[in-house]
């Protein structure tokens, strides 16, 4: 387990390492070390703006509700208990999202950091699985991996802008290379041209190394890889049974590894029970011993509206 988190450190590092060598040398290709600079200028703006409004912004566009320790006294329990074992200062606020699609998120940091889930997931997992699910969301938190993947993201955002203003000077200074009067430097074009591909790839890659992470720290935390495992098992049979409800008669939807956000669900379950073999839990460790049925709040109807793509672009 030390191994795989190890690994999973360093490849951290080499991936966002990277991302940011990736961008100076744009900056640099485009205006010397002062591209170098406004570069790095133009990306600590963003990066602060994300941090501080989208994780409010995104709720509402999920339309979620806060949920009060009264609302959901199991529910508190078992987000408290993996916030102390994780060593947060405060845990994270439970939101409550109406739909029937099944997910979790956590998002924010610090004392802002918030965990929503939906109505489907409650209903679909038992509790064991509930905080498994909850567990892996605690450590994304504990791991500042907001903080890191919104760095990424605008860091790939940067060198997309700077890709772009690179092209289209080329494409202004076009009359003085077709009267020879200019020469194209054809590998730093190819660099620029390429550099927002090479860029998002190293952040869809540092995205499922930090699944990895979560997997293996919220483990630790609920002292249970089984339950996490049982309930991205759960997910993936959802999603395989959506897909094939939306895709057409003989189309086979296979998402090249190269391009997913999260893991395969295989690999993480496999990754999961090895750790399993690994560790020799005590009962008193468990946050839940005892497995359980869904735990939606008894006070709130089950939502029955069939998820659908909003003009948001969120899917729920």
């Amino acid at each position: 387990m030390l191994a795989q988190r190890l690994r999973n450190l360093i490849q951290s590092m080499v991936l966002v390492t990277g991302m940011v060598g990736l961008l100076l040398t744009l900056g640099w290709l485009f205006a010397g070390i002062y591209g170098m600079a406004w570069a790095l200028l133009v990306g600590i703006i963003p990066l602060v703006v994300s941090l501080r409004v989208l994780p409010a912004l995104i709720l509402r566009m999920y339309k979620a509700k806060a949920l009060s320790v009264a609302e959901a006294p199991q529910l508190h329990a078992i987000v408290n208990q993996l916030a102390r074992r994780a060593g947060l200062a405060e845990p994270p606020r439970i939101h409550y999202i109406p739909s029937s699609a099944p997910l979790v998120f956590s998002i924010g940091s610090g004392k802002g950091a918030s965990v929503a889930v939906t109505d489907g997931l409650l209903r679909l997992l038992t509790v064991r699985e509930l905080v498994g699910v909850l567990g892996h969301e605690v450590s994304h938190i504990g791991n500042s991996d907001t903080w890191v993947m919104s760095f990424a993201d605008v860091v790939t955002r940067v060198t997309r802008l700077i890709s772009l203003l690179g092209q289209v000077l080329i494409i202004l200074n076009l009359p003085l290379l077709i009267l020879g009067e200019w020469s194209l430097p054809w590998i730093p074009l190819m660099l620029m041209l390429f550099a927002p591909t090479i860029s998002a790839l190293l952040q869809l890659s540092l995205s499922r190394t930090r699944e990895f992470e979560a997997d293996l720290s919220g483990s630790k935390l609920t002292s249970d890889p089984a339950g996490l495992a049982s309930a991205l098992a759960k997910l993936e049979e959802y999603q395989q049974r959506v897909l094939k409800k939306s895709r057409l008669p003989g189309v086979k939807g296979i998402e090249p590894s190269l391009l997913r956000t999260h893991p395969v669900t295989d690999e993480r379950i496999k990754r999961l029970k090895d750790i399993e073999r690994e560790m020799y839990p005590d009962e008193s460790m468990l946050v839940c011993p005892e497995d359980g049925g869904p735990c939606a709040p008894p006070h709130i109807a089950e939502v029955s509206r069939v998820p659908r793509r909003h003009l948001s672009g969120l899917w729920h």
